[in-house]
């Protein structure tokens, strides 16, 4: 048995690069093994806008982040602060009463000083002007707590991650599936691989750490852990995480750890590919989500509204919106505006391959709504909606505004305004999931346990394979810090485990 590396890092995203760099920085030779071709490779990650989200309390905090400290912009830039209270607090408006897991309260503890840690590392950041802020009285005013994302978005923040690990001495190896970890006397000690030709071979490890994402590409293990509309949702990204990581992990007898029944999801357009599109310019493929519901509202199959589309910043509600749409009768919905919102739409709606309807009066849209047989139900909705407008609080989509409905049965709680200018516009949109909640439960040094809470030795997680982090819903940015953070503590885990084993 002759060892390959010290360490074997399965995956090759954001997560699984941030392990693979700190092990290198502790001394060990680590080989990463990705599953696709060079072209493929990155997870999920990939497919991203970059955006991370993480505890600063100025904009100070900001600069050693930033690529171009020196943007004539900034001066003229409120930040605002996102203190770990609040980072707190948004988790917990998720967690349906539970209180905050050990694994978030790791998430927000470390969140900054992994930043930091990346930045040092040369990866560096840019502020979310466009789709973070709004110019205000001369300055730009970033909301919801999330300003920075990757320079050059997912893929960016991929290239510049597989950039350092290869600068410091790590090896990829592409085209490697893996299928089977190997052990000895209860330590993994290795993993079986299958290459694109289903040619086989083994490989000999101090270490494996699993990056290799969760199974949001499986239609079966979605039906089986999220539910039984699960199988008809889009794949925001790559189609390669099926999940044969946890299962590999499981198949040890591991402890399936963390929120099954969730997921990451987002609206996305109705007619977009089913997996994650990656022959289109990075800038461009987030263009497939339609996250702008909030400045109108959405109706579903029978013509009807099923979510209070305004309760909160979109960042704090999409995911759960997603999964709103997809237990809609036929999975799908109509997103409807008016003129009046035109000019705050994201990029996202004038993307040239983005689809809608449009007409100059709201009869005539309606008839336009496929999918939607009462079209007498729908336009009653948006009548009912027009009535009970508060006419009298001033529209600001800087702030959750206070501007509702009243006397409906679904209130609109904030930027709430009529329907009363033409022309309209009706995107179609359904589910598109990101990633999956339910994983495994790691130690504080990333190592995987048993059910019986036994170490899994020579075995360590992290990216979606770390349970525990996410439950019914997600503050935006927040996954690919958890990468990070979780990454970066399995790769020095998993380097000490080695450096304790040859002492």
């Amino acid at each position: 048995m002759t060892k390959t590396a010290d360490i074997i890092v399965v995956g090759s995203g954001n997560a699984a690069l941030c392990a693979a760099i700190a092990a290198l920085e502790k001394g060990a030779d680590v080989l990463v093994i990705e599953k696709g071709d060079e072209a493929l490779a990155g997870g999920n990650s990939k497919y991203t806008a970059g955006a991370m989200r993480f505890v600063y309390n100025s904009n100070d905090d900001l600069m050693p982040l930033l690529k171009n400290p020196d943007d004539p912009r900034l001066p003229n830039t409120d930040f605002g602060s996102y203190t770990a209270d609040k980072f707190s607090s948004d988790l917990l408006g998720f967690n349906d009463g539970r209180d905050l897991s050990v694994e978030q309260n790791i998430l927000i503890d470390h969140s900054y000083e992994t930043m930091l840690w990346l930045a040092e590392n040369g990866i560096k950041f840019e502020p979310i002007y466009e789709r973070q802020s709004f110019e205000k009285d001369g300055r730009f005013v970033f909301w919801g707590g999330l300003t920075l994302c990757a320079d050059g978005e997912g893929v960016g923040l991929v290239d510049a991650e597989l950039e350092v690990f290869l600068k410091k001495g790590g090896r990829i190896q592409y085209n490697c599936a893996g299928t089977e970890l190997i052990t000895e006397q209860g330590k993994v000690v290795g993993i079986r691989i299958e290459d694109k030709d289903g040619n086989r071979d083994e490989l000999f490890a101090g270490s494996i750490i699993l990056g290799s994402g969760g199974f949001e590409a499986s239609p079966e293990l979605r039906k089986k852990y999220i539910g039984s509309d699960w199988d008809q949702a889009k794949v925001r990204g790559t189609p390669l995480n099926t999940g044969q990581g946890l299962k590999m992990a499981l198949d040890l007898g591991a402890s399936e750890y963390g929120f099954y029944q969730g997921c990451h999801a987002t609206p996305m357009d109705l007619h977009m590919k089913d997996f994650g599109n990656l022959d289109i310019p990075h800038f461009e493929r987030k263009n497939y989500r339609k996250i702008c519901y909030f400045l109108g509202i959405m109706l579903n199959a029978n013509g009807e509204r099923f979510v209070d589309e305004g309760i909160d910043f979109r960042n704090y509600t999409y995911a759960q919106f997603g999964r709103a749409i997809i237990e809609q009768p036929g999975h799908f919905a109509w997103q409807i505006f008016d003129a009046k919102t035109d000019y705050l739409l994201y990029g996202e709606y004038t993307f040239h391959d983005a689809h809608f309807v449009e007409a100059d009066t709201l009869d005539a849209l309606v008839e336009k709504l496929d999918g939607i047989e009462d079209k007498q139900q729908a336009r009653q909705t948006i009548e009912d909606f027009n009535k009970a407008v508060d006419q009298d609080t001033p529209f600001d989509p800087t702030i959750k505004d206070g501007k509702g409905t009243s006397g409906l049965e679904l209130a609109k709680s904030n930027w709430a305004q009529s329907f009363d200018k033409a022309p309209y516009k009706a995107y179609p949109v359904t589910c598109g999931i990101t990633f999956t909640y339910g994983g495994l439960k790691v130690n504080d040094q990333g190592n995987v346990l048993k059910e019986n809470g036994d170490v899994i030795e020579g075995l360590f997680a992290c990216g979606e394979l770390v349970g525990g982090v996410f439950f019914n819903g997600y503050p935006g940015g927040s996954g690919l810090t958890s990468g990070a953070v979780f990454g970066r503590r399995a790769g020095y885990g998993a380097a000490q485990s080695i450096k304790q084993e040859h002492a």
